[in-house]
């Protein structure tokens, strides 16, 4: 096929036919399964019935396209079928869940569905939960421990080393060139630079707080990975509490994201005020302490009371950082009044992607400027 040729068919299954398209391309063998599994979502407006409302059809076309095309343009194909389609009800039967590709908007989408599931579809979506649980943490388990334990070793920096073992031969050198001896062939230390013996009790308590309303779903399903991955560090004490307009404290599950998953209710109304006074509690050393809360800043409750809590925290010596979503789509819909009273507490509210993260945490166990962290994030 020439250049040409494989240009017009692409332009054909991107149009969809019809007298109008331009292209006068004809498909054939493969393409003609292609075009149906296109069509039976995106040429709604252009001819009646879908995929229907058929669980075995819906599980056809979902493997289908699997074999079409690839799992990203898969995972898209199949959230615009839901929305388009209004397939949120087939998803209850586990025939779909068995034939669907998982990714984190399907998770979310089962997580709302949490409470009207029968038991049977319910098994099959657990599958699926830890599935995608268990693929998130083999991709960011390892970079989060790595950036934390870094992290909480360089905040243990001293300058007065006690044992031999202790000093960082590496940095004490390089802090000392200006005091090398040419005749000699060395450096004279008049600084050490070394490492305070490891501690093996709580060097940092962590407080995720997470706004489950429904647009924050995937916010959800990330922050319960990076929940378990922080919780099984010694050297951190993790909490997680989730909140709509009630409060919910997950901690004791943080050993599995996926009853975490479970254990939450998307949708609903927000209280953020009445989750920071919970998660106040919680903080017991506000010096050593790291809150979190992720949402988008809709406050049901008692806004001043929610921004004098934040001001408290901060004026104790609580490391605050406000997400406004972390997932990989950037920012939701948020509330820019509520973000800038936050930004003139010196809390800036910003989006952070999963793989930035682990960088976030050792920013602020380093108790770096988080404001400029997020500046260079931002624009990088």
């Amino acid at each position: 096929m020439s250049g040409a040729d494989e240009r017009m068919r692409r332009w054909r299954l991107v149009l969809g036919g019809g007298d109008a398209d331009g292209t006068g391309a004809g498909l054939e063998g493969v393409d003609v399964q292609m075009d149906a599994a296109l069509s039976d979502v995106y040429d709604q407006g252009k001819r009646e019935g879908g995929l229907g409302a058929s669980a075995p059809r819906v599980a056809r076309w979902l493997g289908d396209i699997r074999t079409y095309f690839p799992s990203t343009v898969v995972q898209v194909m199949q959230k615009d079928a839901i929305e388009k389609l209004n397939l949120t009800r087939l998803l209850l039967e586990p025939e779909m869940l068995e034939a669907v590709e998982p990714d984190v908007h399907l998770v979310g989408t089962l997580l709302a569905l949490n409470r009207v599931m029968p038991d049977q579809a319910r098994e099959s979506a657990r599958a699926l939960v830890r599935r995608v649980v268990e693929e998130l943490e083999r991709r960011l388990a390892q970079k989060t421990r790595a950036a934390v334990t870094g992290a909480l070793d360089r905040s243990a920096r001293t300058h007065r080393p006690k044992r031999a073992a202790d000093i960082d031969w590496d940095r004490t050198i390089r802090a000392n060139l200006r005091n090398y001896l040419p005749d000699r062939n060395t450096v004279v230390p008049s600084r050490l630079v070394g490492y305070a013996r490891r501690q093996r009790s709580v060097q940092r308590e962590v407080v995720l707080c997470i706004d489950q309303s429904g647009s924050m779903a995937a916010s959800v399903v990330y922050s319960s990975v990076f929940g378990a991955v922080l919780a099984s560090m010694r050297s951190l004490r993790t909490s997680l509490v989730v909140f709509d307009t009630a409060v919910v404290d997950l901690t004791e599950q943080l050993h599995d994201p996926v009853e975490i998953l479970f254990g939450t209710q998307l949708g609903g109304g927000t209280d953020i005020n009445r989750a920071i006074a919970y998660c106040q509690g919680l903080v017991t050393r506000p010096a050593n302490s790291i809150f979190i809360l992720i949402s988008d800043l809709y406050e049901g409750g008692v806004r001043q009371e929610m921004l004098r809590r934040v001001a408290a925290m901060t004026q104790a010596g609580v490391q605050v950082i406000v997400l406004l979503a972390l997932s990989d789509e950037g920012a939701p819909f948020y509330d820019h009044e509520n973000a800038a009273a936050l930004a003139a507490l010196g809390v800036p509210a910003f989006a952070c992607t999963p793989d930035a993260f682990p960088d976030l945490m050792a920013a602020a166990i380093e108790r770096r400027d988080i404001g400029q962290w997020a500046e260079r994030h931002l624009s990088a």
